[in-house]
């Protein structure tokens, strides 16, 4: 797979590794802010120009780093039960592993996901290598509920942007004070269990999609 980083060679693989798990560890506890050539290098023990070396530059490290993010999230879908055909178990199961994921470190999350890092555009190849291990799991538990008016994809789609959109907004409704009366809280399960009606809700609907009409929406 081409990528914008070099990869590197047998000789130097240990301390690429070692970079690239001191960007994770700044992500995690500084988020992007520290991800800078010269804190990186400070975190790792190690010289600006062993960064360049190994990485290219800043970029490099934020392209390895983005495909390490995923490869995290990758191992966790993994371990789940294998899908069993039937959809709700199976994508609620993904749902929850997708959000304890997220609540983990926001900041990872926000690297992964937007535009957290500004100018900062993951290379086209990483993209898809994060799509086929997090997005296409998720089309493949909810293929078996797709109504007749909604083809694979574009259920799979409605679904997890209903996921991702909870998720976004629970952390940040976490980060901030809640406004008075607010009815949900971080202090209990008022937001796993809207969570999980969000998403048996969606997934209801895109099981019942009916092929469109002559009408607004069929147009």
């Amino acid at each position: 797979m081409a990528t914008r980083h070099s990869q590197a060679g047998p000789a130097e693989s240990s301390s690429r590794e070692r970079l690239l798990q001191a960007a994770l560890t700044v992500l995690v506890e500084q988020g992007v802010a520290g991800l800078t050539v010269r804190g990186l290098a400070g975190a790792a023990g190690s010289s600006t120009i062993g960064v360049y070396t190994r990485f290219g530059g800043r970029t490099g490290v934020l392209d390895a780093l983005y495909e390490r993010t995923f490869e995290l999230l990758h191992e966790e879908l993994a371990a789940l039960p294998p899908v069993s055909g039937d959809p709700l178990p199976d994508v609620l199961a993904f749902a929850r592993t997708y959000r304890e994921f997220a609540l983990e470190s926001p900041a990872r999350y926000a690297f992964m996901f937007e535009r957290a890092v500004p100018g900062y555009d993951p290379d086209p190849d990483l993209r898809m290598l994060a799509q086929r291990n997090t997005y296409d799991l998720l089309a493949e538990r909810v293929r078996p509920a797709a109504g007749p008016g909604l083809d694979e994809d574009s259920a799979g789609y409605l679904v997890w942007t209903a996921m991702h959109g909870l998720v976004s907004l629970e952390l940040t409704h976490r980060a901030r004070t809640p406004p008075p009366g607010w009815f949900l809280s971080p202090e209990d399960d008022s937001y796993a269990r809207i969570f999980q009606d969000g998403i048996t809700t969606v997934l209801a609907g895109v099981a019942t999609r009916q092929k469109p009409d002559n009408g607004l929406f069929g147009r």
